[in-house]
Parts: structure tokens; C-alpha cells; sequence
């Protein structure tokens, strides 16, 4: 049985770092260095501070807009994250030199209208992250997209593929069940307010998302500690091969 991956992204403060990690998240997204208004986003020094609290088995994930391909290279290399997530429209070629520059794993977040590009760079990174995005290539609408349609371009991907945009608890069963990812990532959908984690609901989203047998489409029924038979631990890196704002 696989076992879909959560990343809960925008954490903003040591109480809400420690509950993700409680609720048995597998990653935890750090938004710096983004030119969007988003009350989820730190200054690089605090995205620094946040991952180095982070406690082992728990990938960090540094979500990020920088403005050019030397500035994505440089800010992983200072904040020492062990992903970097890049919104913005870089290219293969860019997604190539930053990979090979960098410790770090690298995903690409893709609008989900852009098959096209997904398919693009999907070769040049560890991940591809497929989301609803806005005219600044910036997550946070808040929308979800086709899952059928994503689902039939994570078969085309070489990739694994991360599921993004207005996934809440309510519905994250039915996108697993529909796209089958690698991962799911979400912020907004698991706040009580702008930047602030409900930690029942990150729970309730995880157990969800970790309860559904991806391979046969059924819910498992198992705890969060048990829902994984794969070999794996509940917080197993999601870096083997983790968007901003609402996902």
C-alpha cells in the first residue's frame, strides 16, 4: 500500500512547527523571499531559525519566488533547507543549473493549465509541484483545478508529482482518490486565520490524506502511526524522489 505524502506549508512560528510535526506531517513549508502579500510568509532569517527547530525525519521546505536563478542558489545555500520549492517562470535550462548547484532537492511549482511546462522541466527537478496559481505564478488562490486532468499529466511526468491548491480536510480524501500523487500540500485550508495553524484541523487533514489506500481507492481505517506498510516511517523525507499561501 503507498502512502501519499503531506507537506503542511506557510508555518510561521515554533508552536505551529511543533504541532505539524505532531500531527506526523512528512514535511513543513517555510515561505521567504516572495513577492506576493501573504501573512504566511518570514524573513529569510526566520525561515532559518524554523528549519534549523526542525527535528530530524521532518523535511524542510523552503517556498520561494526568488528573482533570479543566482538568488534561488544562494538563499538555499543560506537557510540550508532540505527542499527548495521555486514559484516563478524559470525554465528547464534554469531548473537544470539550479539542481546542480544546490544540496538542496528542487521542486517546480507548475500552474495546472500548463501541462506543457510540466512536462518541461519535469525531468530537471526532484518534484514537480502542480498548483493553482495567479498571474505572479503564486499559489494562494484558493481554487482547486481539474484532479482528473492532473492526474492524467502525473502519468506523463518523470517526476514524482505534488498535489496543490484549496485542498482543505474535507476534500483531500477524494483528491488522493482521484490523483493518486506522491504528496499533497497544503496551508490555508488547515488555518483557523491568516497565517495560523488549526492544529485539529492539520490533524484531521493528515489522517485523512494518510488513510487512504492510494493503490485501491479505499480509506484504510488505520491510525496515523499504522497507515504506512511500505518499510517507511510515518515522517520519511519527502526529498527520496514537497505552494504558497492557499493550497
Amino acid at each position: 500500500m503507498a502512502r501519499t505524502r503531506v507537506k503542511i506549508c506557510g508555518v510561521t512560528t515554533e508552536d505551529d512547527l511543533a504541532a505539524v510535526v505532531a500531527a506526523g506531517a512528512d514535511a513543513v513549508g517555510i515561505i521567504a523571499d516572495v513577492s506576493v502579500e501573504t501573512p504566511r510568509s518570514v524573513s529569510v532569517k526566520r525561515a532559518t531559525q524554523l528549519v534549523a527547530a526542525t527535528p530530524p525525519f521532518v523535511d524542510t521546505v523552503l517556498v520561494t519566488m526568488p528573482d533570479s536563478v543566482v538568488d534561488a542558489i544562494a538563499l538555499a545555500e543560506h537557510v540550508q533547507s532540505d527542499v527548495i520549492q521555486i514559484h516563478g517562470e524559470y525554465d528547464a535550462t534554469d531548473f537544470r543549473r539550479i539542481n546542480e548547484s544546490v544540496t538542496a532537492d528542487v521542486i517546480a511549482v507548475v500552474d495546472a493549465e500548463m501541462p506543457s511546462r510540466a512536462r518541461s522541466v519535469a525531468s530537471t527537478v526532484d518534484a514537480v509541484l502542480i498548483d493553482s496559481v495567479d498571474t505572479d505564478g503564486a499559489g494562494g488562490t484558493g481554487h482547486t483545478h481539474d484532479w482528473t486532468t492532473t492526474a492524467e499529466i502525473a502519468t506523463q511526468l518523470d517526476s514524482p508529482v505534488i498535489l496543490a491548491g484549496g485542498l482543505t480536510p474535507s476534500n483531500v480524501k477524494s483528491a488522493v482518490q482521484t490523483v493518486t500523487p506522491f504528496g499533497i500540500d497544503v496551508a490555508s485550508g488547515v488555518e483557523d486565520s491568516g497565517g495560523n495553524k488549526d492544529h485539529n484541523a492539520v490533524t484531521a487533514f493528515i489522517n485523512r490524506a494518510t488513510n487512504v489506500d492510494i493503490a485501491s481507492n479505499t480509506e484504510t481505517g488505520v491510525s496515523i502511526e499504522d497507515a504506512n506498510t511500505d518499510g517507511t516511517s510515518v515522517g520519511e523525507p519527502m526529498s527520496t524522489t514537497t505552494s504558497e499561501d492557499n493550497r
